[in-house]
């Protein structure tokens, strides 16, 4: 079963599936010390490494485990970062969700207006009970991200994740769907 990737609005932003066209996205987020630390961005980007980083998120969708959407600003079109909502543990009625923005992008709430929207659309549209996301406690730009979306901080869980070669703790942030009604 392959997923569709909607378009979705996102108040000064809009989500869509990835194109070749958001390569320069990849670039710059290639030359964040953490962004590649943390997804699958290439760290050294090259044209070949950033079709190979496209061309994964495709498959995500046409594998259904998850829904890779790029960021983009309305008022110039411009991609500015990724939000992925990942189905691995749907089985359990759970979701996660992981999210980054472009150094040049940040500080807009492009994060924010795509967690908003993305959740809501998750709950409404797929119907998935929670949904969760991580992020390092030191990343505060992440956890207000997070909190203006409406997830609660639920505790740390100790050396969750390896991160650039060390263990490291991680905050975990849920939501759940309210029942209809």
């Amino acid at each position: 079963m392959s997923l569709i990737v909607p378009r979705l609005a996102a108040g000064a932003f809009e989500l869509r599936r990835w194109e070749r066209a958001d390569l320069p996205l990849l670039e710059e987020a290639s030359t964040d010390a953490y962004i590649p630390l943390v997804t699958t961005v290439p760290p050294v980007y090259s044209e070949t490494e950033g079709e190979a980083f496209v061309r994964r998120q495709w498959a995500r969708a046409e594998n259904a485990t998850g829904y890779p959407f790029v960021i983009v600003r309305r008022r110039d079109a411009r991609a500015v970062g990724m939000i992925g909502l990942w189905l691995r543990e749907l089985p359990e009625g759970r979701a996660t969700l992981g999210y980054w923005i472009a150094p040049s992008c940040r500080g807009e709430g492009a994060a924010a207006a795509a967690l908003t929207a993305v959740t809501a659309w998750a709950f409404d549209e797929l119907g998935i009970p929670r949904l969760q996301l991580l992020a390092e406690p030191w990343n505060e730009a992440s956890i207000r991200t997070a909190e203006r979306a409406g997830y609660v901080r639920e505790g740390v869980l100790r050396s969750w994740q390896e991160v650039g070669g060390e263990r490291r703790d991680m905050v975990m942030y849920g939501q759940v769907r309210r029942p209809p009604g």
